[in-house]
Formats: C-alpha cells, sequence, structure tokens
C-alpha cells in the first residue's frame, strides 16, 4: 500500500528536522544556510527574533554550540504546503559561555518549495 500524500509529508518534514538538528549538533552552518529559508529568524526564550545570517553568524564565533539534542516528544501537523513541527528536547548547550542542559520546545515552521520542505522559523520557548 502506497503511503498517503499526508503521509509522506510528515516524513518528508521529519528527514528535515532532523538534518536540521544535526547540523546544529555538528555546528555546520553551510548545512544550515542551505536548510532554511533566507527570511527564516530563530525567536529565543527571552523574546529575540534572531535573522538568519546573524545567527548562523554567531554560531561560528562560537557563542552557540550545541553538544547535545535529545527529543522526548514530536507532534507534526500538516496543512497542505506548510506544516508546524513542535518538538520537546533536552538541549545540552553553551549559550554565550553558558553551557547547560536547556528543556526547549522549539516550534518549527515549514513550506514546501518544490520537492523540499524549507524551514520559515522556530520559535523556542522552554517547557
Amino acid at each position: 500500500m502506497q503511503p498517503t500524500a499526508d503521509q509522506s509529508a510528515r516524513e518528508e518534514i521529519l528527514d528535515a528536522h532532523r538534518a536540521y538538528l544535526e547540523a546544529m549538533r555538528e555546528g555546520d552552518t553551510s548545512v544550515l544556510d542551505g536548510l532554511l529559508d533566507d527570511s527564516f529568524t530563530l525567536t529565543h526564550m527571552a523574546g529575540y527574533v534572531q535573522p538568519k545570517a546573524e545567527w548562523l553568524a554567531e554560531m561560528r564565533q562560537g557563542r552557540f554550540v550545541y553538544h547535545t539534542i535529545e527529543e522526548k516528544s514530536t507532534t507534526i501537523d500538516v496543512d497542505g504546503h506548510t506544516a508546524r513541527l513542535v518538538v520537546r528536547t533536552v538541549t545540552d548547550a553553551t549559550v554565550y559561555g553558558t553551557r547547560w542542559d536547556w528543556r526547549l520546545q522549539l516550534a518549527t515552521d515549514y513550506a514546501r518549495r518544490g520537492d523540499t520542505w524549507g524551514v520559515l522559523r522556530t520559535v523556542a520557548t522552554t517547557w
């Protein structure tokens, strides 16, 4: 039996999500640059909305270092060519020199671009 379009989209989004988290763990800003839409923003826990170029530059400067990201739960809602993935993680990261295990909820919006899913924005909160 063939997967439905919705099931296929969920699998593709999960693959994109895993590539996103792996690139964060590896500090691979080149891969992130390709995965993230040019208009991508990261909203931090304190509410600061950081543009893609600034976040990637700070990663390259060592201000954001992601050591491990352990997924605790993941949900995906697909609506045609857009989707929202919400994941709860325990993220061991060094942020501006402080290393901590952060309990993060990342709400990430995706949009279908041709045959791939691009990351539009992520909003990080605690849980």
